[in-house]
């Protein structure tokens, strides 16, 4: 009997090894990243996940207008102002010519143009600042036309030395 039970007793250290061999494991990677801006000069979008990705200006059925788009920046200049352009003037377009909605961009409420144009104050630059970006339609004179339109808008921003 003393040879069972010694028998027994060497197959649970096996059995419960066995059982530990076959465990299920699950693993997952991600990406990690971060940018650390310069001390002295940014412009970065408190979100960054929307730049370089489509963006859409949904319709409101109420209205019948298109609703603007609105995103926030983080902007700091140590040395002086920030200004801002358009690199070229923006619409939105269905393909045909006769068929574009032009569009207003404004940073920190101030207008963008194809020129440059001070958007944020040396004062304000120096202590940082978190500023709106608006982009609008401008209605048609004939009014918006059904369809699928895309554009898209260039911004350039620059330290503006005292």
């Amino acid at each position: 009997m003393f040879k069972k039970w010694k028998a027994v007793t060497l197959m649970v250290p096996v059995m419960l090894t066995s059982v530990y061999a076959f465990a299920i494991v699950e693993r997952e990677t991600f990406e990690v990243s971060v940018t650390i801006p310069m001390a002295q000069f940014h412009v970065l979008p408190v979100d960054p996940g929307w730049i370089g990705r489509e963006q859409k200006l949904d319709w409101s059925l109420v209205t019948q207008e298109l609703i603007p788009l609105r995103k926030h920046f983080d902007v700091k200049n140590t040395n002086g102002a920030i200004s801002a352009r358009l690199s070229e003037v923006p619409y939105i377009s269905n393909g045909r010519e006769s068929d574009h909605i032009s569009l207003d961009v404004f940073f920190n409420r101030i207008k963008l143009a194809v020129e440059n144009a001070e958007v944020v104050s040396e004062q304000d630059a120096k202590s940082g600042q978190r500023v709106e970006l608006l982009i609008a339609a401008v209605k048609p004179v004939d009014g918006y036309k059904p369809g699928e339109y895309y554009g898209s808008v260039h911004m350039i921003f620059e330290a503006v030395a005292p």
